[in-house]
């Protein structure tokens, strides 16, 4: 007799644990509360949705911030290689960008979405969508623990299983439907859920010249962030001033690793000069602009917007004339380049954080099926895992192996 399984969840993670488990030959039911399925993908890469990563595995698990090596099965399982061939396979061609990151040839995030559903229908999949689950049904086992029987809808209607996949994401976008629900339902049945967190989210700056920057964006600049004193991350990338703090793809990886305490961003300007070699810079920029007043001296070195705030904070006359500054002077001013302060204060909310930081603990999963220890017959996958990574694809990447591995696991 085929076995029946509930996919709790219509997004990247639950379409393809449900793919994965009916082309396993089980009888397969998705259950999605919004009126349509992945309704964040079409949100994800601003619309285009930047689906995986075409670096090698390693490279891979380097990027994943949170418990990587709970992640080893499912991965080598169903790879990004693997990923590709898939939805190139139900009629979503794919290109490569910039930082090895995957799209659709389309720019279409639908696509990827389409894709998933033709596969899901092909296989027989039923999808239920605007319906809501409530609760696990789990019964008690003669051998002892406890065994899922099934799910309770909204509506109050019973519906037995043999198998469960829970895959309703974090708490990120919550206008998308992630709003937390699995948790609540996984903390019934007594798993233990970090806590969450925004993650690959801007920051909040204390600094008020921060602010007068909003809409200037820098290019390749380097960021280190510090925790209590100590360096917790260091990238090379873009980043933007906003109204509220600071953002970009370089400021999202970055927030990975922040934690609520005293927390330190600095900027390098000039990361592809030593200290000797912005010296020397800046010597030979302050000769050709020997008889100018210092602020009208660094046409050459920063965007027009963010000269007077340079001036303010290196604490130099900013009329004095360029060839009286000391040696000191320079010196100091070279280093406030190659190291620009901000005090985070802290991050933007879930309602602008790309994923979840925190939820299921990995110690109540097994890893190389995705089922819980403590529920037979349960599985979890994707957001609703303490699994996060940085940008570049290896979120929607760790969605696909932990959906697929989940949903053939349930199935055998």
């Amino acid at each position: 007799m085929k076995k029946e399984i509930a996919v709790i969840g219509g997004g990247a993670a639950g379409m393809m644990a449900a793919y994965a488990a009916a082309k396993e030959g089980a009888r397969v039911t998705l259950y999605e509360k919004n009126e349509k399925t992945g309704k964040k993908i079409y949100i994800t890469g601003k619309g285009r949705c930047n689906l995986t990563n075409a670096c090698d595995t390693q490279e891979l698990f380097s990027n994943v911030v949170s418990n990587p090596r709970f992640l080893y099965s499912a991965i080598y399982g169903f790879d990004n290689f693997r990923t590709m061939e898939f939805f190139e396979g139900e009629g979503c061609p794919l290109k490569t960008e910039r930082g090895e990151r995957v799209f659709p040839v389309s720019d279409h995030a639908s696509d990827v979405t389409r894709a998933l559903e033709r596969a899901l229908r092909r296989l027989g999949v039923r999808i239920c969508l605007r319906t809501k689950v409530k609760r696990l049904l789990a019964i008690q086992e003669p051998e002892g623990g406890q065994r899922v029987a099934g799910i309770e809808l909204a509506d109050g209607q019973r519906v037995r299983a043999d198998a469960v996949i829970v895959a309703t994401g974090g708490l990120s976008y919550p206008s998308t439907g992630s709003t937390g629900d699995g948790f609540a339902m996984a903390q019934e049945l007594s798993h233990t859920i970090t806590p969450c967190a925004p993650s690959l989210a801007p920051f909040e700056t204390a600094e008020e010249w921060c602010r007068t920057l909003q809409g200037l964006s820098l290019k390749n600049v380097e960021a280190t962030l510090e925790l209590e004193g100590k360096e917790v991350y260091r990238g090379f990338g873009e980043m933007l001033f906003t109204h509220f703090g600071v953002s970009g793809p370089l400021i999202l990886s970055a927030s990975s690793y922040y934690r609520p305490g005293n927390c330190r961003l600095f900027l390098n300007l000039k990361p592809a000069l030593s200290a000797e070699q912005l010296d020397r810079r800046l010597l030979r920029d302050f000769t050709e602009n020997n008889n100018r007043i210092f602020k009208n001296a660094l046409d050459g070195l920063f965007p027009a917007k963010l000269i007077p705030v340079m001036v303010a904070l290196s604490g130099i006359d900013p009329d004095k004339k360029v060839h009286a500054l000391t040696r000191e002077e320079r010196r100091a001013f070279g280093a406030l380049i190659g190291r620009l302060p901000m005090t985070v204060t802290g991050t933007r909310g879930f309602s602008e954080a790309i994923i979840t930081r925190g939820g299921i603990q990995v110690r109540e999963v097994n890893p190389s099926t995705m089922e819980s220890k403590l529920v037979r017959g349960l599985y979890f996958a994707g957001e609703m895992l303490d699994v996060d990574a940085l940008t570049g694809g290896f979120n929607l990447q760790i969605a696909w192996s932990t959906g697929h591995l989940a949903g053939e696991s349930a199935a055998q």
